[in-house]
């Protein structure tokens, strides 16, 4: 990935063996279809039992047995007894033969890589900082050699990688997978994200705003697997939502969804980069936190600074914390009385604060919120850590990539 040519990941691909073909129509065209289904399942959510499953594909309860056991009978899969609501159930895992996918977040300062096995499981994982203004090449090429360097410490061939899954904090054109204006990285506006990343990772690629990513991380790897209606709060440099309604992930028309950070919560404030006043990331990003937090100070302040110094008790920094806090309850208020969320996640480098972060966030929301949505709507830092976006961008290969062993 680093020194080779762009074709020698997809080459190798493209080198696994095909399961036999079929006739379209024919009774193993179907079983082939049904059995890629449950795969795809499994891929995006990891191991369920076969009621699960068949809630998931929309399978009758006797086909997903019967594939379940010709599969397992392949070794495509793995079979163990577990409970579920009580009662004797058989969890299915599925047995990834060695494949893996590459999740790739980069970041305004960070680029982070994680490799996952199709059974759900970080093989590796790793971040590099990059530094302020850095442009797409220099965070593109970055990424690269550091997911070679994750492959070759994990023994993992070109063949092996299902694909490459990438977040960039800032909007996307899904139309093109073109970076548009609103990124956090303005100097990656205009960029073919996908198309770029192709050309240089020569390997099936899919790209999403980092806000969506954790948002699907969520309903993928945390605690919400059954969740139907999630709001994913990624508060950074920029402050951006995902949306999960339904079950699927949102994107509306062109794919520009979950900008909250650019709702006006400050009529007479100042001027968002976006243009508009008074935007939200104006009053509650990381950087608002940290341009005003590091006046009077000896040196500069970071984000993990803001962290420490809340948690040691800071008066300043606590201030600064309750006011953005407020002001994203209050926008995320609106969300909520528009599309009334079962849960409310927050992420992004400040979740080490915990309540100190969640409290004024949850008066804020209960303050502008209509009662009964606001007593019915779960609101929780997510468990994920800075790793989320990186687990979405490999999620978003789990469930698209084409399978190399069906």
């Amino acid at each position: 990935m680093s020194a080779d040519p762009p074709s020698t990941l997809a080459a190798s691909s493209r080198s696994i063996p095909r399961g036999t073909q079929h006739r379209p129509g024919s009774q193993g065209a179907l079983r082939r279809r049904n059995s890629q289904r449950i795969l795809q399942a499994l891929m995006a959510r990891g191991p369920l039992t076969q009621a699960e499953l068949s809630r998931q594909t929309g399978l009758s309860t006797a086909t997903v047995s019967n594939i379940v056991k010709a599969m397992a009978e392949d070794g495509l899969i793995s079979t163990a007894p577990t409970t579920s609501s009580g009662r004797r159930a058989l969890s299915v895992r599925i047995d990834g033969r060695g494949a893996v996918a590459v999740g790739v977040d980069f970041g305004r300062r960070h680029v982070q890589v994680v490799l996952v096995s199709l059974d759900h499981r970080v093989l590796a994982a790793d971040a590099v900082e990059l530094p302020l203004g850095h442009d797409a090449e220099q965070g593109i090429d970055t990424a690269a050699r550091l997911v070679q360097r994750l492959l070759d410490e994990q023994s993992v061939s070109p063949g092996a990688v299902l694909g490459v899954g990438a977040g960039i904090p800032g909007p996307i054109d899904r139309r093109t997978g073109t970076v548009i204006h609103g990124a956090i990285l303005p100097e990656w506006v205009g960029i073919n994200l996908l198309a770029r990343l192709q050309e240089r990772f020569g390997a099936d690629v899919f790209v999403d705003n980092d806000a969506n990513l954790g948002a699907l991380a969520q309903v993928s790897w945390g605690p919400y697997q059954h969740a139907q209606n999630l709001v994913f709060l990624k508060i950074g440099s920029g402050i951006g939502a995902g949306l999960v309604l339904n079950g699927e992930l949102y994107y509306g028309h062109i794919g520009v969804t979950g900008e909250i950070g650019h709702a006006t919560v400050a009529e007479h404030g100042v001027i968002c980069r976006c243009g508009n006043r008074g935007c939200l990331e104006t009053v509650a990003s990381t950087s608002t936190m940290i341009d005003l937090l590091s006046h009077g100070r000896n040196a500069p302040i970071g984000t993990e600074d803001i962290v420490r110094i809340a948690l040691d008790g800071d008066p300043a920094a606590l201030r600064v914390i309750d006011d953005a806090g407020l002001a994203v309850g209050r926008a995320l208020a609106n969300v909520c009385n528009l599309l009334n969320p079962e849960f409310i996640v927050v992420g992004g480098p400040l979740t080490g604060l915990g309540g100190i972060l969640l409290d004024p966030v949850r008066r804020g929301l209960l303050r502008h919120v209509v009662p009964v949505v606001g007593e019915s709507t779960d609101l929780a830092i997510s468990t994920l850590g800075s790793r989320a976006e990186a687990l979405g961008a490999a999620t978003l290969v789990l469930q698209q990539a084409e399978l190399p062993f069906v």
